[in-house]
């Protein structure tokens, strides 16, 4: 028998299908001893899909409602109001009526009540949903309240609610309406409790906001509320607003704003015993919910009633460093330029080739810095590598630093001082090894790196089961015995220190800021910058042939090679695509994740380079653009010296400053060529994992291939070793994936949750200027073209690429573009180094600038001061 109508002592958080998220929460709630919630029961959804199920037109206005686009404003307005108005046409069934009529008998027909919808994707501990549909109070009487009901299951399709749901991909037709019915209570003050601040993130932070009358005068927005915050038992903060509005519950139903009087409007709110005893609440709620919520509470008779509780599904995860000491973590992505979220053979991979520890949350990674922090014979060098790279970071770890109660100083330890800190000391502070300024030492290393891969290739051919996993690992520790080799390390570190030493001397000396980019140009030995210029000699090859640029026009993934064969010219294409691919095919977006798809995998992600190509540059732009470079380079480097020359000591400081050039040029393109070799690797180990998993499938163990992808190195190999698998781990760690893909990762984050933003400390900036890191010098003006996926490139020539980061795999674009802006970067990270080998002005690390600049704006970038000016709207006049 359908069960329409469940009492609050009937539901738990396992009956959202029944009641929804709001229903469950509220039954749970119910169940606490201590908890007050005023009492009420559930319109089932039992009885939603019943009078669904009695509108026959709607199926097909669902239909047409799942095709639209979340941006269609005006098509979600017109057929979300058309649903509405058919829902709330229909009569409620009798017998439905019947069981909402016997539990208002049960708790006063002529009470008043709160009638507050609970979809079954709202208030769930990953989307809450809040505010999608819609709340009614002081509703009387049996007619009114079964009015009421109709109306909140018509507001399943407000246009806000179809909308949140298009964006966050929920089914219509699988999201269904349960309604609370629950007497109302009529307080003296109201408000919300957030266990977590909801700004910073900190868990230990209790937020109250709290107004006099009813909540519905601040969810709305209509009155200021006061603001309380708590920690440890303490308010911290308190903050008393000018309070001019309240609402009311009035004798014949519904409710109204009304004046406060003027002796009452600047009177807190709450008392501070009251504010600690609502604190000391919510941690129990949070602790039998086991997570952050955010609850509305009410004050009646100097006793707080609950009236919802819902998760609070924006904080982003906390690293887990196993004590419950206080600890710093750094995002990684944001240093490897790839903040998305990786999957988890991706991120164990990862994990396993790092120097040191590293914590994965939110399906990023994060290192803890803590020891290296508090120790001052290692926190200056760390702080100081931080400010170079990234001035955010910095900041960031300066505040947590300079507050003195969330990181404990180590006493000075002279032994510890010096570069023996520790692998994870200097994985990110850097190494002190010194190379000679020798470029056979680089070919050395370069043809070292080659010799491996072309054995790793070759001996893994013979590897399966748990033999390829023993393997791997194998070749993992020669990997980092190669990484972290001296000489390597030492020779990247030779071309930053040059660098920097370049940049403060001529900046002291003449002047000059960032003097190192134009010198930096076309250095050899840059695996990535050569990628991008190889591309164009690939353009070249086709740009002959029409019949093979239109097939590029029209290409598809399926054949796409093969396809060329039969074309006039496609041989020719074939080929140099073939060898373009054999040695960069291993690249991809996001490549750090060994799960990404790779060029070689899908080559026709190269086609709209191609085409850019073939249409903007003449044959031999890659070797002209390259000897450009250089010669720019050899022009700042004479000039340079010719002005060091007529100062005091000029010959000195010029003989240092010619070494340092030198240095500069020999070292700082192979810093980009380890990853280049790990990358390779990767591409081999996920061949061969595949080869394994196409044996799984097989067996009928995964369902497809990519399923891997969403367990760990040692799930995977456990899984290979037994022949067994849970199906339904594969498909919660895909839900899980696809909720932290809408997760902003943080640069810091603390073990309280606490997200710590760093700021750029300037004060000469134009108005309205965004600023960030100037890491390739120069001035250029220019369209912007705002892009979050290479594959949407469409580049002109003159134009500014805005985007969030870029890894190698972007480095082709950078041959179209004059000048880069990116949300996440620093001096040396890719982005940056491969601007200044193209002579590219670039900021990097501007927040949020994807959304505050426009696609087609007309900008202005400043790439020796660090700061981006909009001049204009598309096709708006500059102004």
């Amino acid at each position: 028998m359908r069960a329409y109508v469940l009492g609050f002592q009937e539901v738990d958080r396992t009956r959202i299908r029944d009641v929804g998220g709001k229903g469950a929460s509220l039954g749970e709630l119910a169940r606490l001893e201590g908890i007050r919630v005023p009492a009420g029961f559930c319109v089932s959804t039992e009885a939603f899909k019943r009078v669904m199920g009695e509108a026959p037109p709607l199926g097909e206005l669902l239909d047409r409602l799942s095709r639209l686009k979340a941006e269609d404003r005006d098509g979600i307005r017109a057929l979300s109001a058309e649903i509405r108005t058919i829902i709330e046409g229909i009569a409620i069934p009798g017998d439905v009526q019947d069981a909402i009529a016997r539990s208002l008998a049960g708790l006063g027909e002529q009470a008043a009540y709160a009638v507050r919808s609970s979809a079954t994707a709202e208030d769930l501990p990953t989307a809450s949903f809040a505010g999608q549909q819609d709340t009614y109070l002081n509703v009387i009487g049996k007619p009114a309240i079964l009015e009421h009901i109709s109306r909140c299951w018509a507001s399943l399709f407000t246009e806000r609610a179809v909308t949140y749901r298009l964006r966050n991909g929920f089914d219509h037709r699988k999201v269904h309406m349960a309604v609370v019915v629950q007497k109302l209570v009529v307080p003296q003050a109201a408000g919300i409790l957030f266990t977590a601040d909801p700004v910073t993130s900190n868990r230990k932070v209790s937020v109250i906001e709290a107004g006099f009358g009813l909540g519905e005068a601040l969810v709305s927005g209509l009155a200021n509320a006061d603001g309380y915050k708590v920690r440890n038992g303490q308010i911290i903060e308190k903050t008393v607003a000018t309070k001019k509005l309240a609402t009311w519950a009035v004798e014949e139903g519904g409710t109204e704003e009304r004046a406060i009087e003027p002796e009452r409007q600047s009177r807190p709110v709450l008392t501070d015993e009251q504010i600690l005893r609502l604190e000391r609440l919510g941690r129990r709620i949070e602790g039998h919910f086991g997570q952050p919520q955010d609850i509305e509470w009410c004050l009646v008779d100097e006793a707080f009633s609950i009236v919802q509780s819902r998760p609070i599904t924006t904080l982003y995860p906390i690293p887990d460093a196993g004590d419950q000491g206080n600890h710093v973590f750094l995002s990684v992505g944001h240093q490897q330029m790839m903040t998305d979220p990786m999957k988890p053979l991706g991120l164990s991979l990862f994990q396993l080739t790092a120097a040191g520890s590293m914590y994965a949350a939110g399906g990023r990674l994060f290192v803890d810095p803590t020891k290296q922090l508090a120790s001052p014979a290692s926190r200056d060098a760390l702080l100081d590598m931080a400010g170079r790279s990234d001035p955010l970071l910095k900041d960031a770890l300066l505040t947590i630093i300079e507050r003195g109660d969330f990181i404990e100083p180590l006493p000075v330890d002279p032994a510890a001082s010096g570069p023996g800190q520790g692998k994870q000391g200097m994985a990110l502070a850097g190494s002190g090894a010194q190379v000679e300024d020798d470029p056979a030492i680089v070919a050395e290393l370069i043809e070292r790196s080659q010799a491996a891969l072309e054995e790793l290739k070759r001996d893994i051919r013979t590897k399966t089961g748990t033999a390829l996993f023993d393997f791997i690992l194998e070749d993992i520790q020669r990997l980092k015995k190669s990484m972290f080799d001296p000489r390597n390390m030492g020779v990247i570190m030779a071309g930053m220190n040059a660098a920097f030493w370049i940049n403060e001397q001529m900046l002291a000396w003449l002047g000059e800021k960032n003097a190192a980019d134009t010198l930096s140009q076309s250095a050899p030995n840059n695996i990535t910058s050569e990628m991008g210029l190889a591309l164009l000699d690939v353009a070249d090859a086709i740009r002959p042939h029409p019949e093979v640029v239109d097939y590029l026009r029209h290409a598809r993934d399926e054949g796409f090679l093969e396809g060329l064969a039969s074309l006039e010219g496609g041989p020719e294409a074939h080929d140099a695509i073939s060898a373009y691919l054999a040695r960069y095919g291993m690249r991809c977006v996001g490549e750090i994740d060994v799960t990404r798809t790779r060029w070689s995998e899908r080559p026709t992600t190269l086609v709209p380079l191609l085409l850019g190509n073939i249409k903007t540059f003449e044959p031999g732009a890659g070797s002209r653009k390259f000897e450009q470079g250089r010669q720019e380079a050899l022009k700042k480097e004479q000039e340079l010296l010719a002005r060091l020359r007529s100062l005091p000591d000029g010959e000195q400081k010029a003989g240092e400053t010619q070494r340092m050039i030198r240095r500069l040029r020999t070292f700082i393109g192979y810093r980009e060529y380890p990853k280049y070799g790990i990358v390779n690797r990767y591409f081999v180990y996920k061949q061969a994992l595949l080869r394994e998993a196409e044996r799984l499938v097989r067996a009928h163990v995964i369902r497809e291939k990519e399923d891997i992808y969403y367990l760990t190195f040692q799930e995977l190999r456990e899984v290979v070793r037994t022949n067994a698998l849970d199906d339904q781990l594969v498909s919660e760690r895909k839900d899980e994936h696809e909720r932290y893909r809408k997760l902003t990762p943080p640069r810091v984050i603390t073990s309280d949750g606490e997200i710590v933003a760093g700021a750029y400390k300037r004060a000469d900036l134009p108005a309205g200027a965004l600023v960030g890191l100037p890491v390739s010098s120069g001035v250029v003006e220019g369209r912007a073209r705002v892009l979050l996926d290479m594959a949407d490139a469409e580049l002109a020539e003159g134009d500014i690429l805005v985007t969030a980061f870029t890894d190698p795999s972007w480095t082709p674009l950078f041959v179209s573009i004059q000048g880069l802006v990116t949300e996440v970067g620093g001096l040396m990270t890719h982005g940056a180094v491969i601007a200044r080998e193209y002579g590219l002005p670039a900021v990097v690390g501007v927040e949020h600038a994807t959304k505050l600049i426009r696609d087609g704006q007309r900008i202005r970038v400043h790439g020796t001061e660090g700061y981006v000016e909009i001049l204009s709207w598309p096709g708006q006049p500059d102004g």
